[in-house]
């Protein structure tokens, strides 16, 4: 499929800014692959369309705190710094953003609020990217905690507004466990403890696995021909009760429902030669779009994507290109609120 076949018109005025006042009563469309059906319901009614024995997968990363500010030595130049992964604990070496990153060279040092912490620069990755090591002597928990303190919520950048305290516990799920994402698993920010009770109490099984979201889940598409683009990779685990747990639903013809494109992105990464959940853990670059035969789940819950994204692909690929632009156009119609805040969409 063409670049091009995922433009919708998408109004400013419907990018969530503010998250819903409650995590469950965001709307929710529900789009039944079989029929064609579109129905409006609140995302807490989702208990509706689950039994006893069907299994919902989350994505149980944890973000961390990934801006941060410093001033550049000698010119006392602000710099945003955005961490993306950590490539060596022992010394704090890791890859990162700058900005504005004309001003930053590799020897530059960079110093962090009133803190202790300072980073050098070691290399230049891409125009951007810049490799940096924080010198830091006190011991890891101290440099996690200076890290956690002096950063800001990594909110995506269509939301033009500083993170506000609220952020910190909205633009993280209420079941966040492994830190590792600089961007939130946004389908499973609906998700509340009442919620997780309610399926619980039904039968319904929530098991986790973990997908480190990177920012290269947000990097646009910019080729026409989608079997060109390539996806940044993204490290993942799939624990063996979870493996277990979704392949006894399978067998038993039971729904096995991905919460979120990134759970799903690992889902379709550990496939096993029969079409089963298999345990593993390692890095994925996987693109879905479509067509696409998914060989897990069979019910999806994602929240509403940008044009020409590749989670609007994958979502495409999973309930069908036709059926699911019918469904952006209703919801722009609508007026549903789109992106990591907004309201969200299960696919049956």
């Amino acid at each position: 499929m063409k670049l091009s076949e995922f433009k919708f018109e998408l109004p400013e005025s419907l990018l969530a800014t503010h998250p819903s006042a409650n995590r469950d009563e965001s709307r929710m469309m529900v789009v039944h692959r079989d029929s064609g059906k579109i129905e409006h319901r609140i995302f807490k009614d989702i208990l509706e369309y689950f039994d006893e024995g069907d299994v919902m997968v989350v994505n149980d990363t944890k973000v961390f705190p990934a801006r941060l500010y410093g001033n550049k030595e000698k010119t006392g130049a602000k710099i945003e710094v955005f961490l993306l992964r950590e490539l060596n604990k022992d010394i704090h070496l890791w890859d990162v953003l700058v900005d504005p990153a004309r001003k930053i060279r590799v020897g530059n040092k960079l110093y962090f609020g009133e803190s202790d912490l300072v980073a050098e620069v070691i290399d230049n990755t891409t125009s951007r990217g810049r490799t940096i090591k924080f010198l830091f002597d006190g011991p890891d928990e101290e440099f996690y905690k200076t890290i956690n303190e002096l950063g800001e919520t990594p909110l995506p950048k269509y939301i033009k507004r500083e993170a506000e305290p609220e952020d910190k516990e909205r633009y993280q799920t209420v079941y966040a466990k492994n830190v590792g994402a600089v961007a939130a698993p946004t389908a499973g920010l609906h998700f509340t403890r009442e919620v997780l009770k309610r399926l619980e109490i039904k039968g319904v099984d929530v098991t986790p696995l973990t997908l480190h979201v990177g920012l290269g889940t947000f990097r646009p598409v910019d080729v026409e021909d989608l079997t060109k683009h390539k996806m940044d990779s993204e490290n993942f685990m799939v624990p063996a009760e979870t493996a277990e747990m979704v392949n006894k639903a399978l067998d038993n013809k039971k729904r096995v429902c991905a919460i979120g494109t990134t759970t799903m992105r690992a889902l379709e990464s550990s496939v096993s030669a029969s079409n089963r959940l298999k345990p593993n853990e390692g890095w994925t670059d996987r693109f879905i779009f479509p067509p696409y035969d998914f060989k897990i789940a069979n019910a999806l819950v994602t929240n509403f994507h940008m044009p020409e994204s590749t989670l609007l692909m994958m979502t495409a690929a999973f309930g069908g290109y036709e059926l699911v632009m019918k469904a952006y156009e209703e919801a722009v119609k609508e007026k549903y609120r789109f992106f990591s805040y907004g309201d969200v969409m299960l696919i049956l």
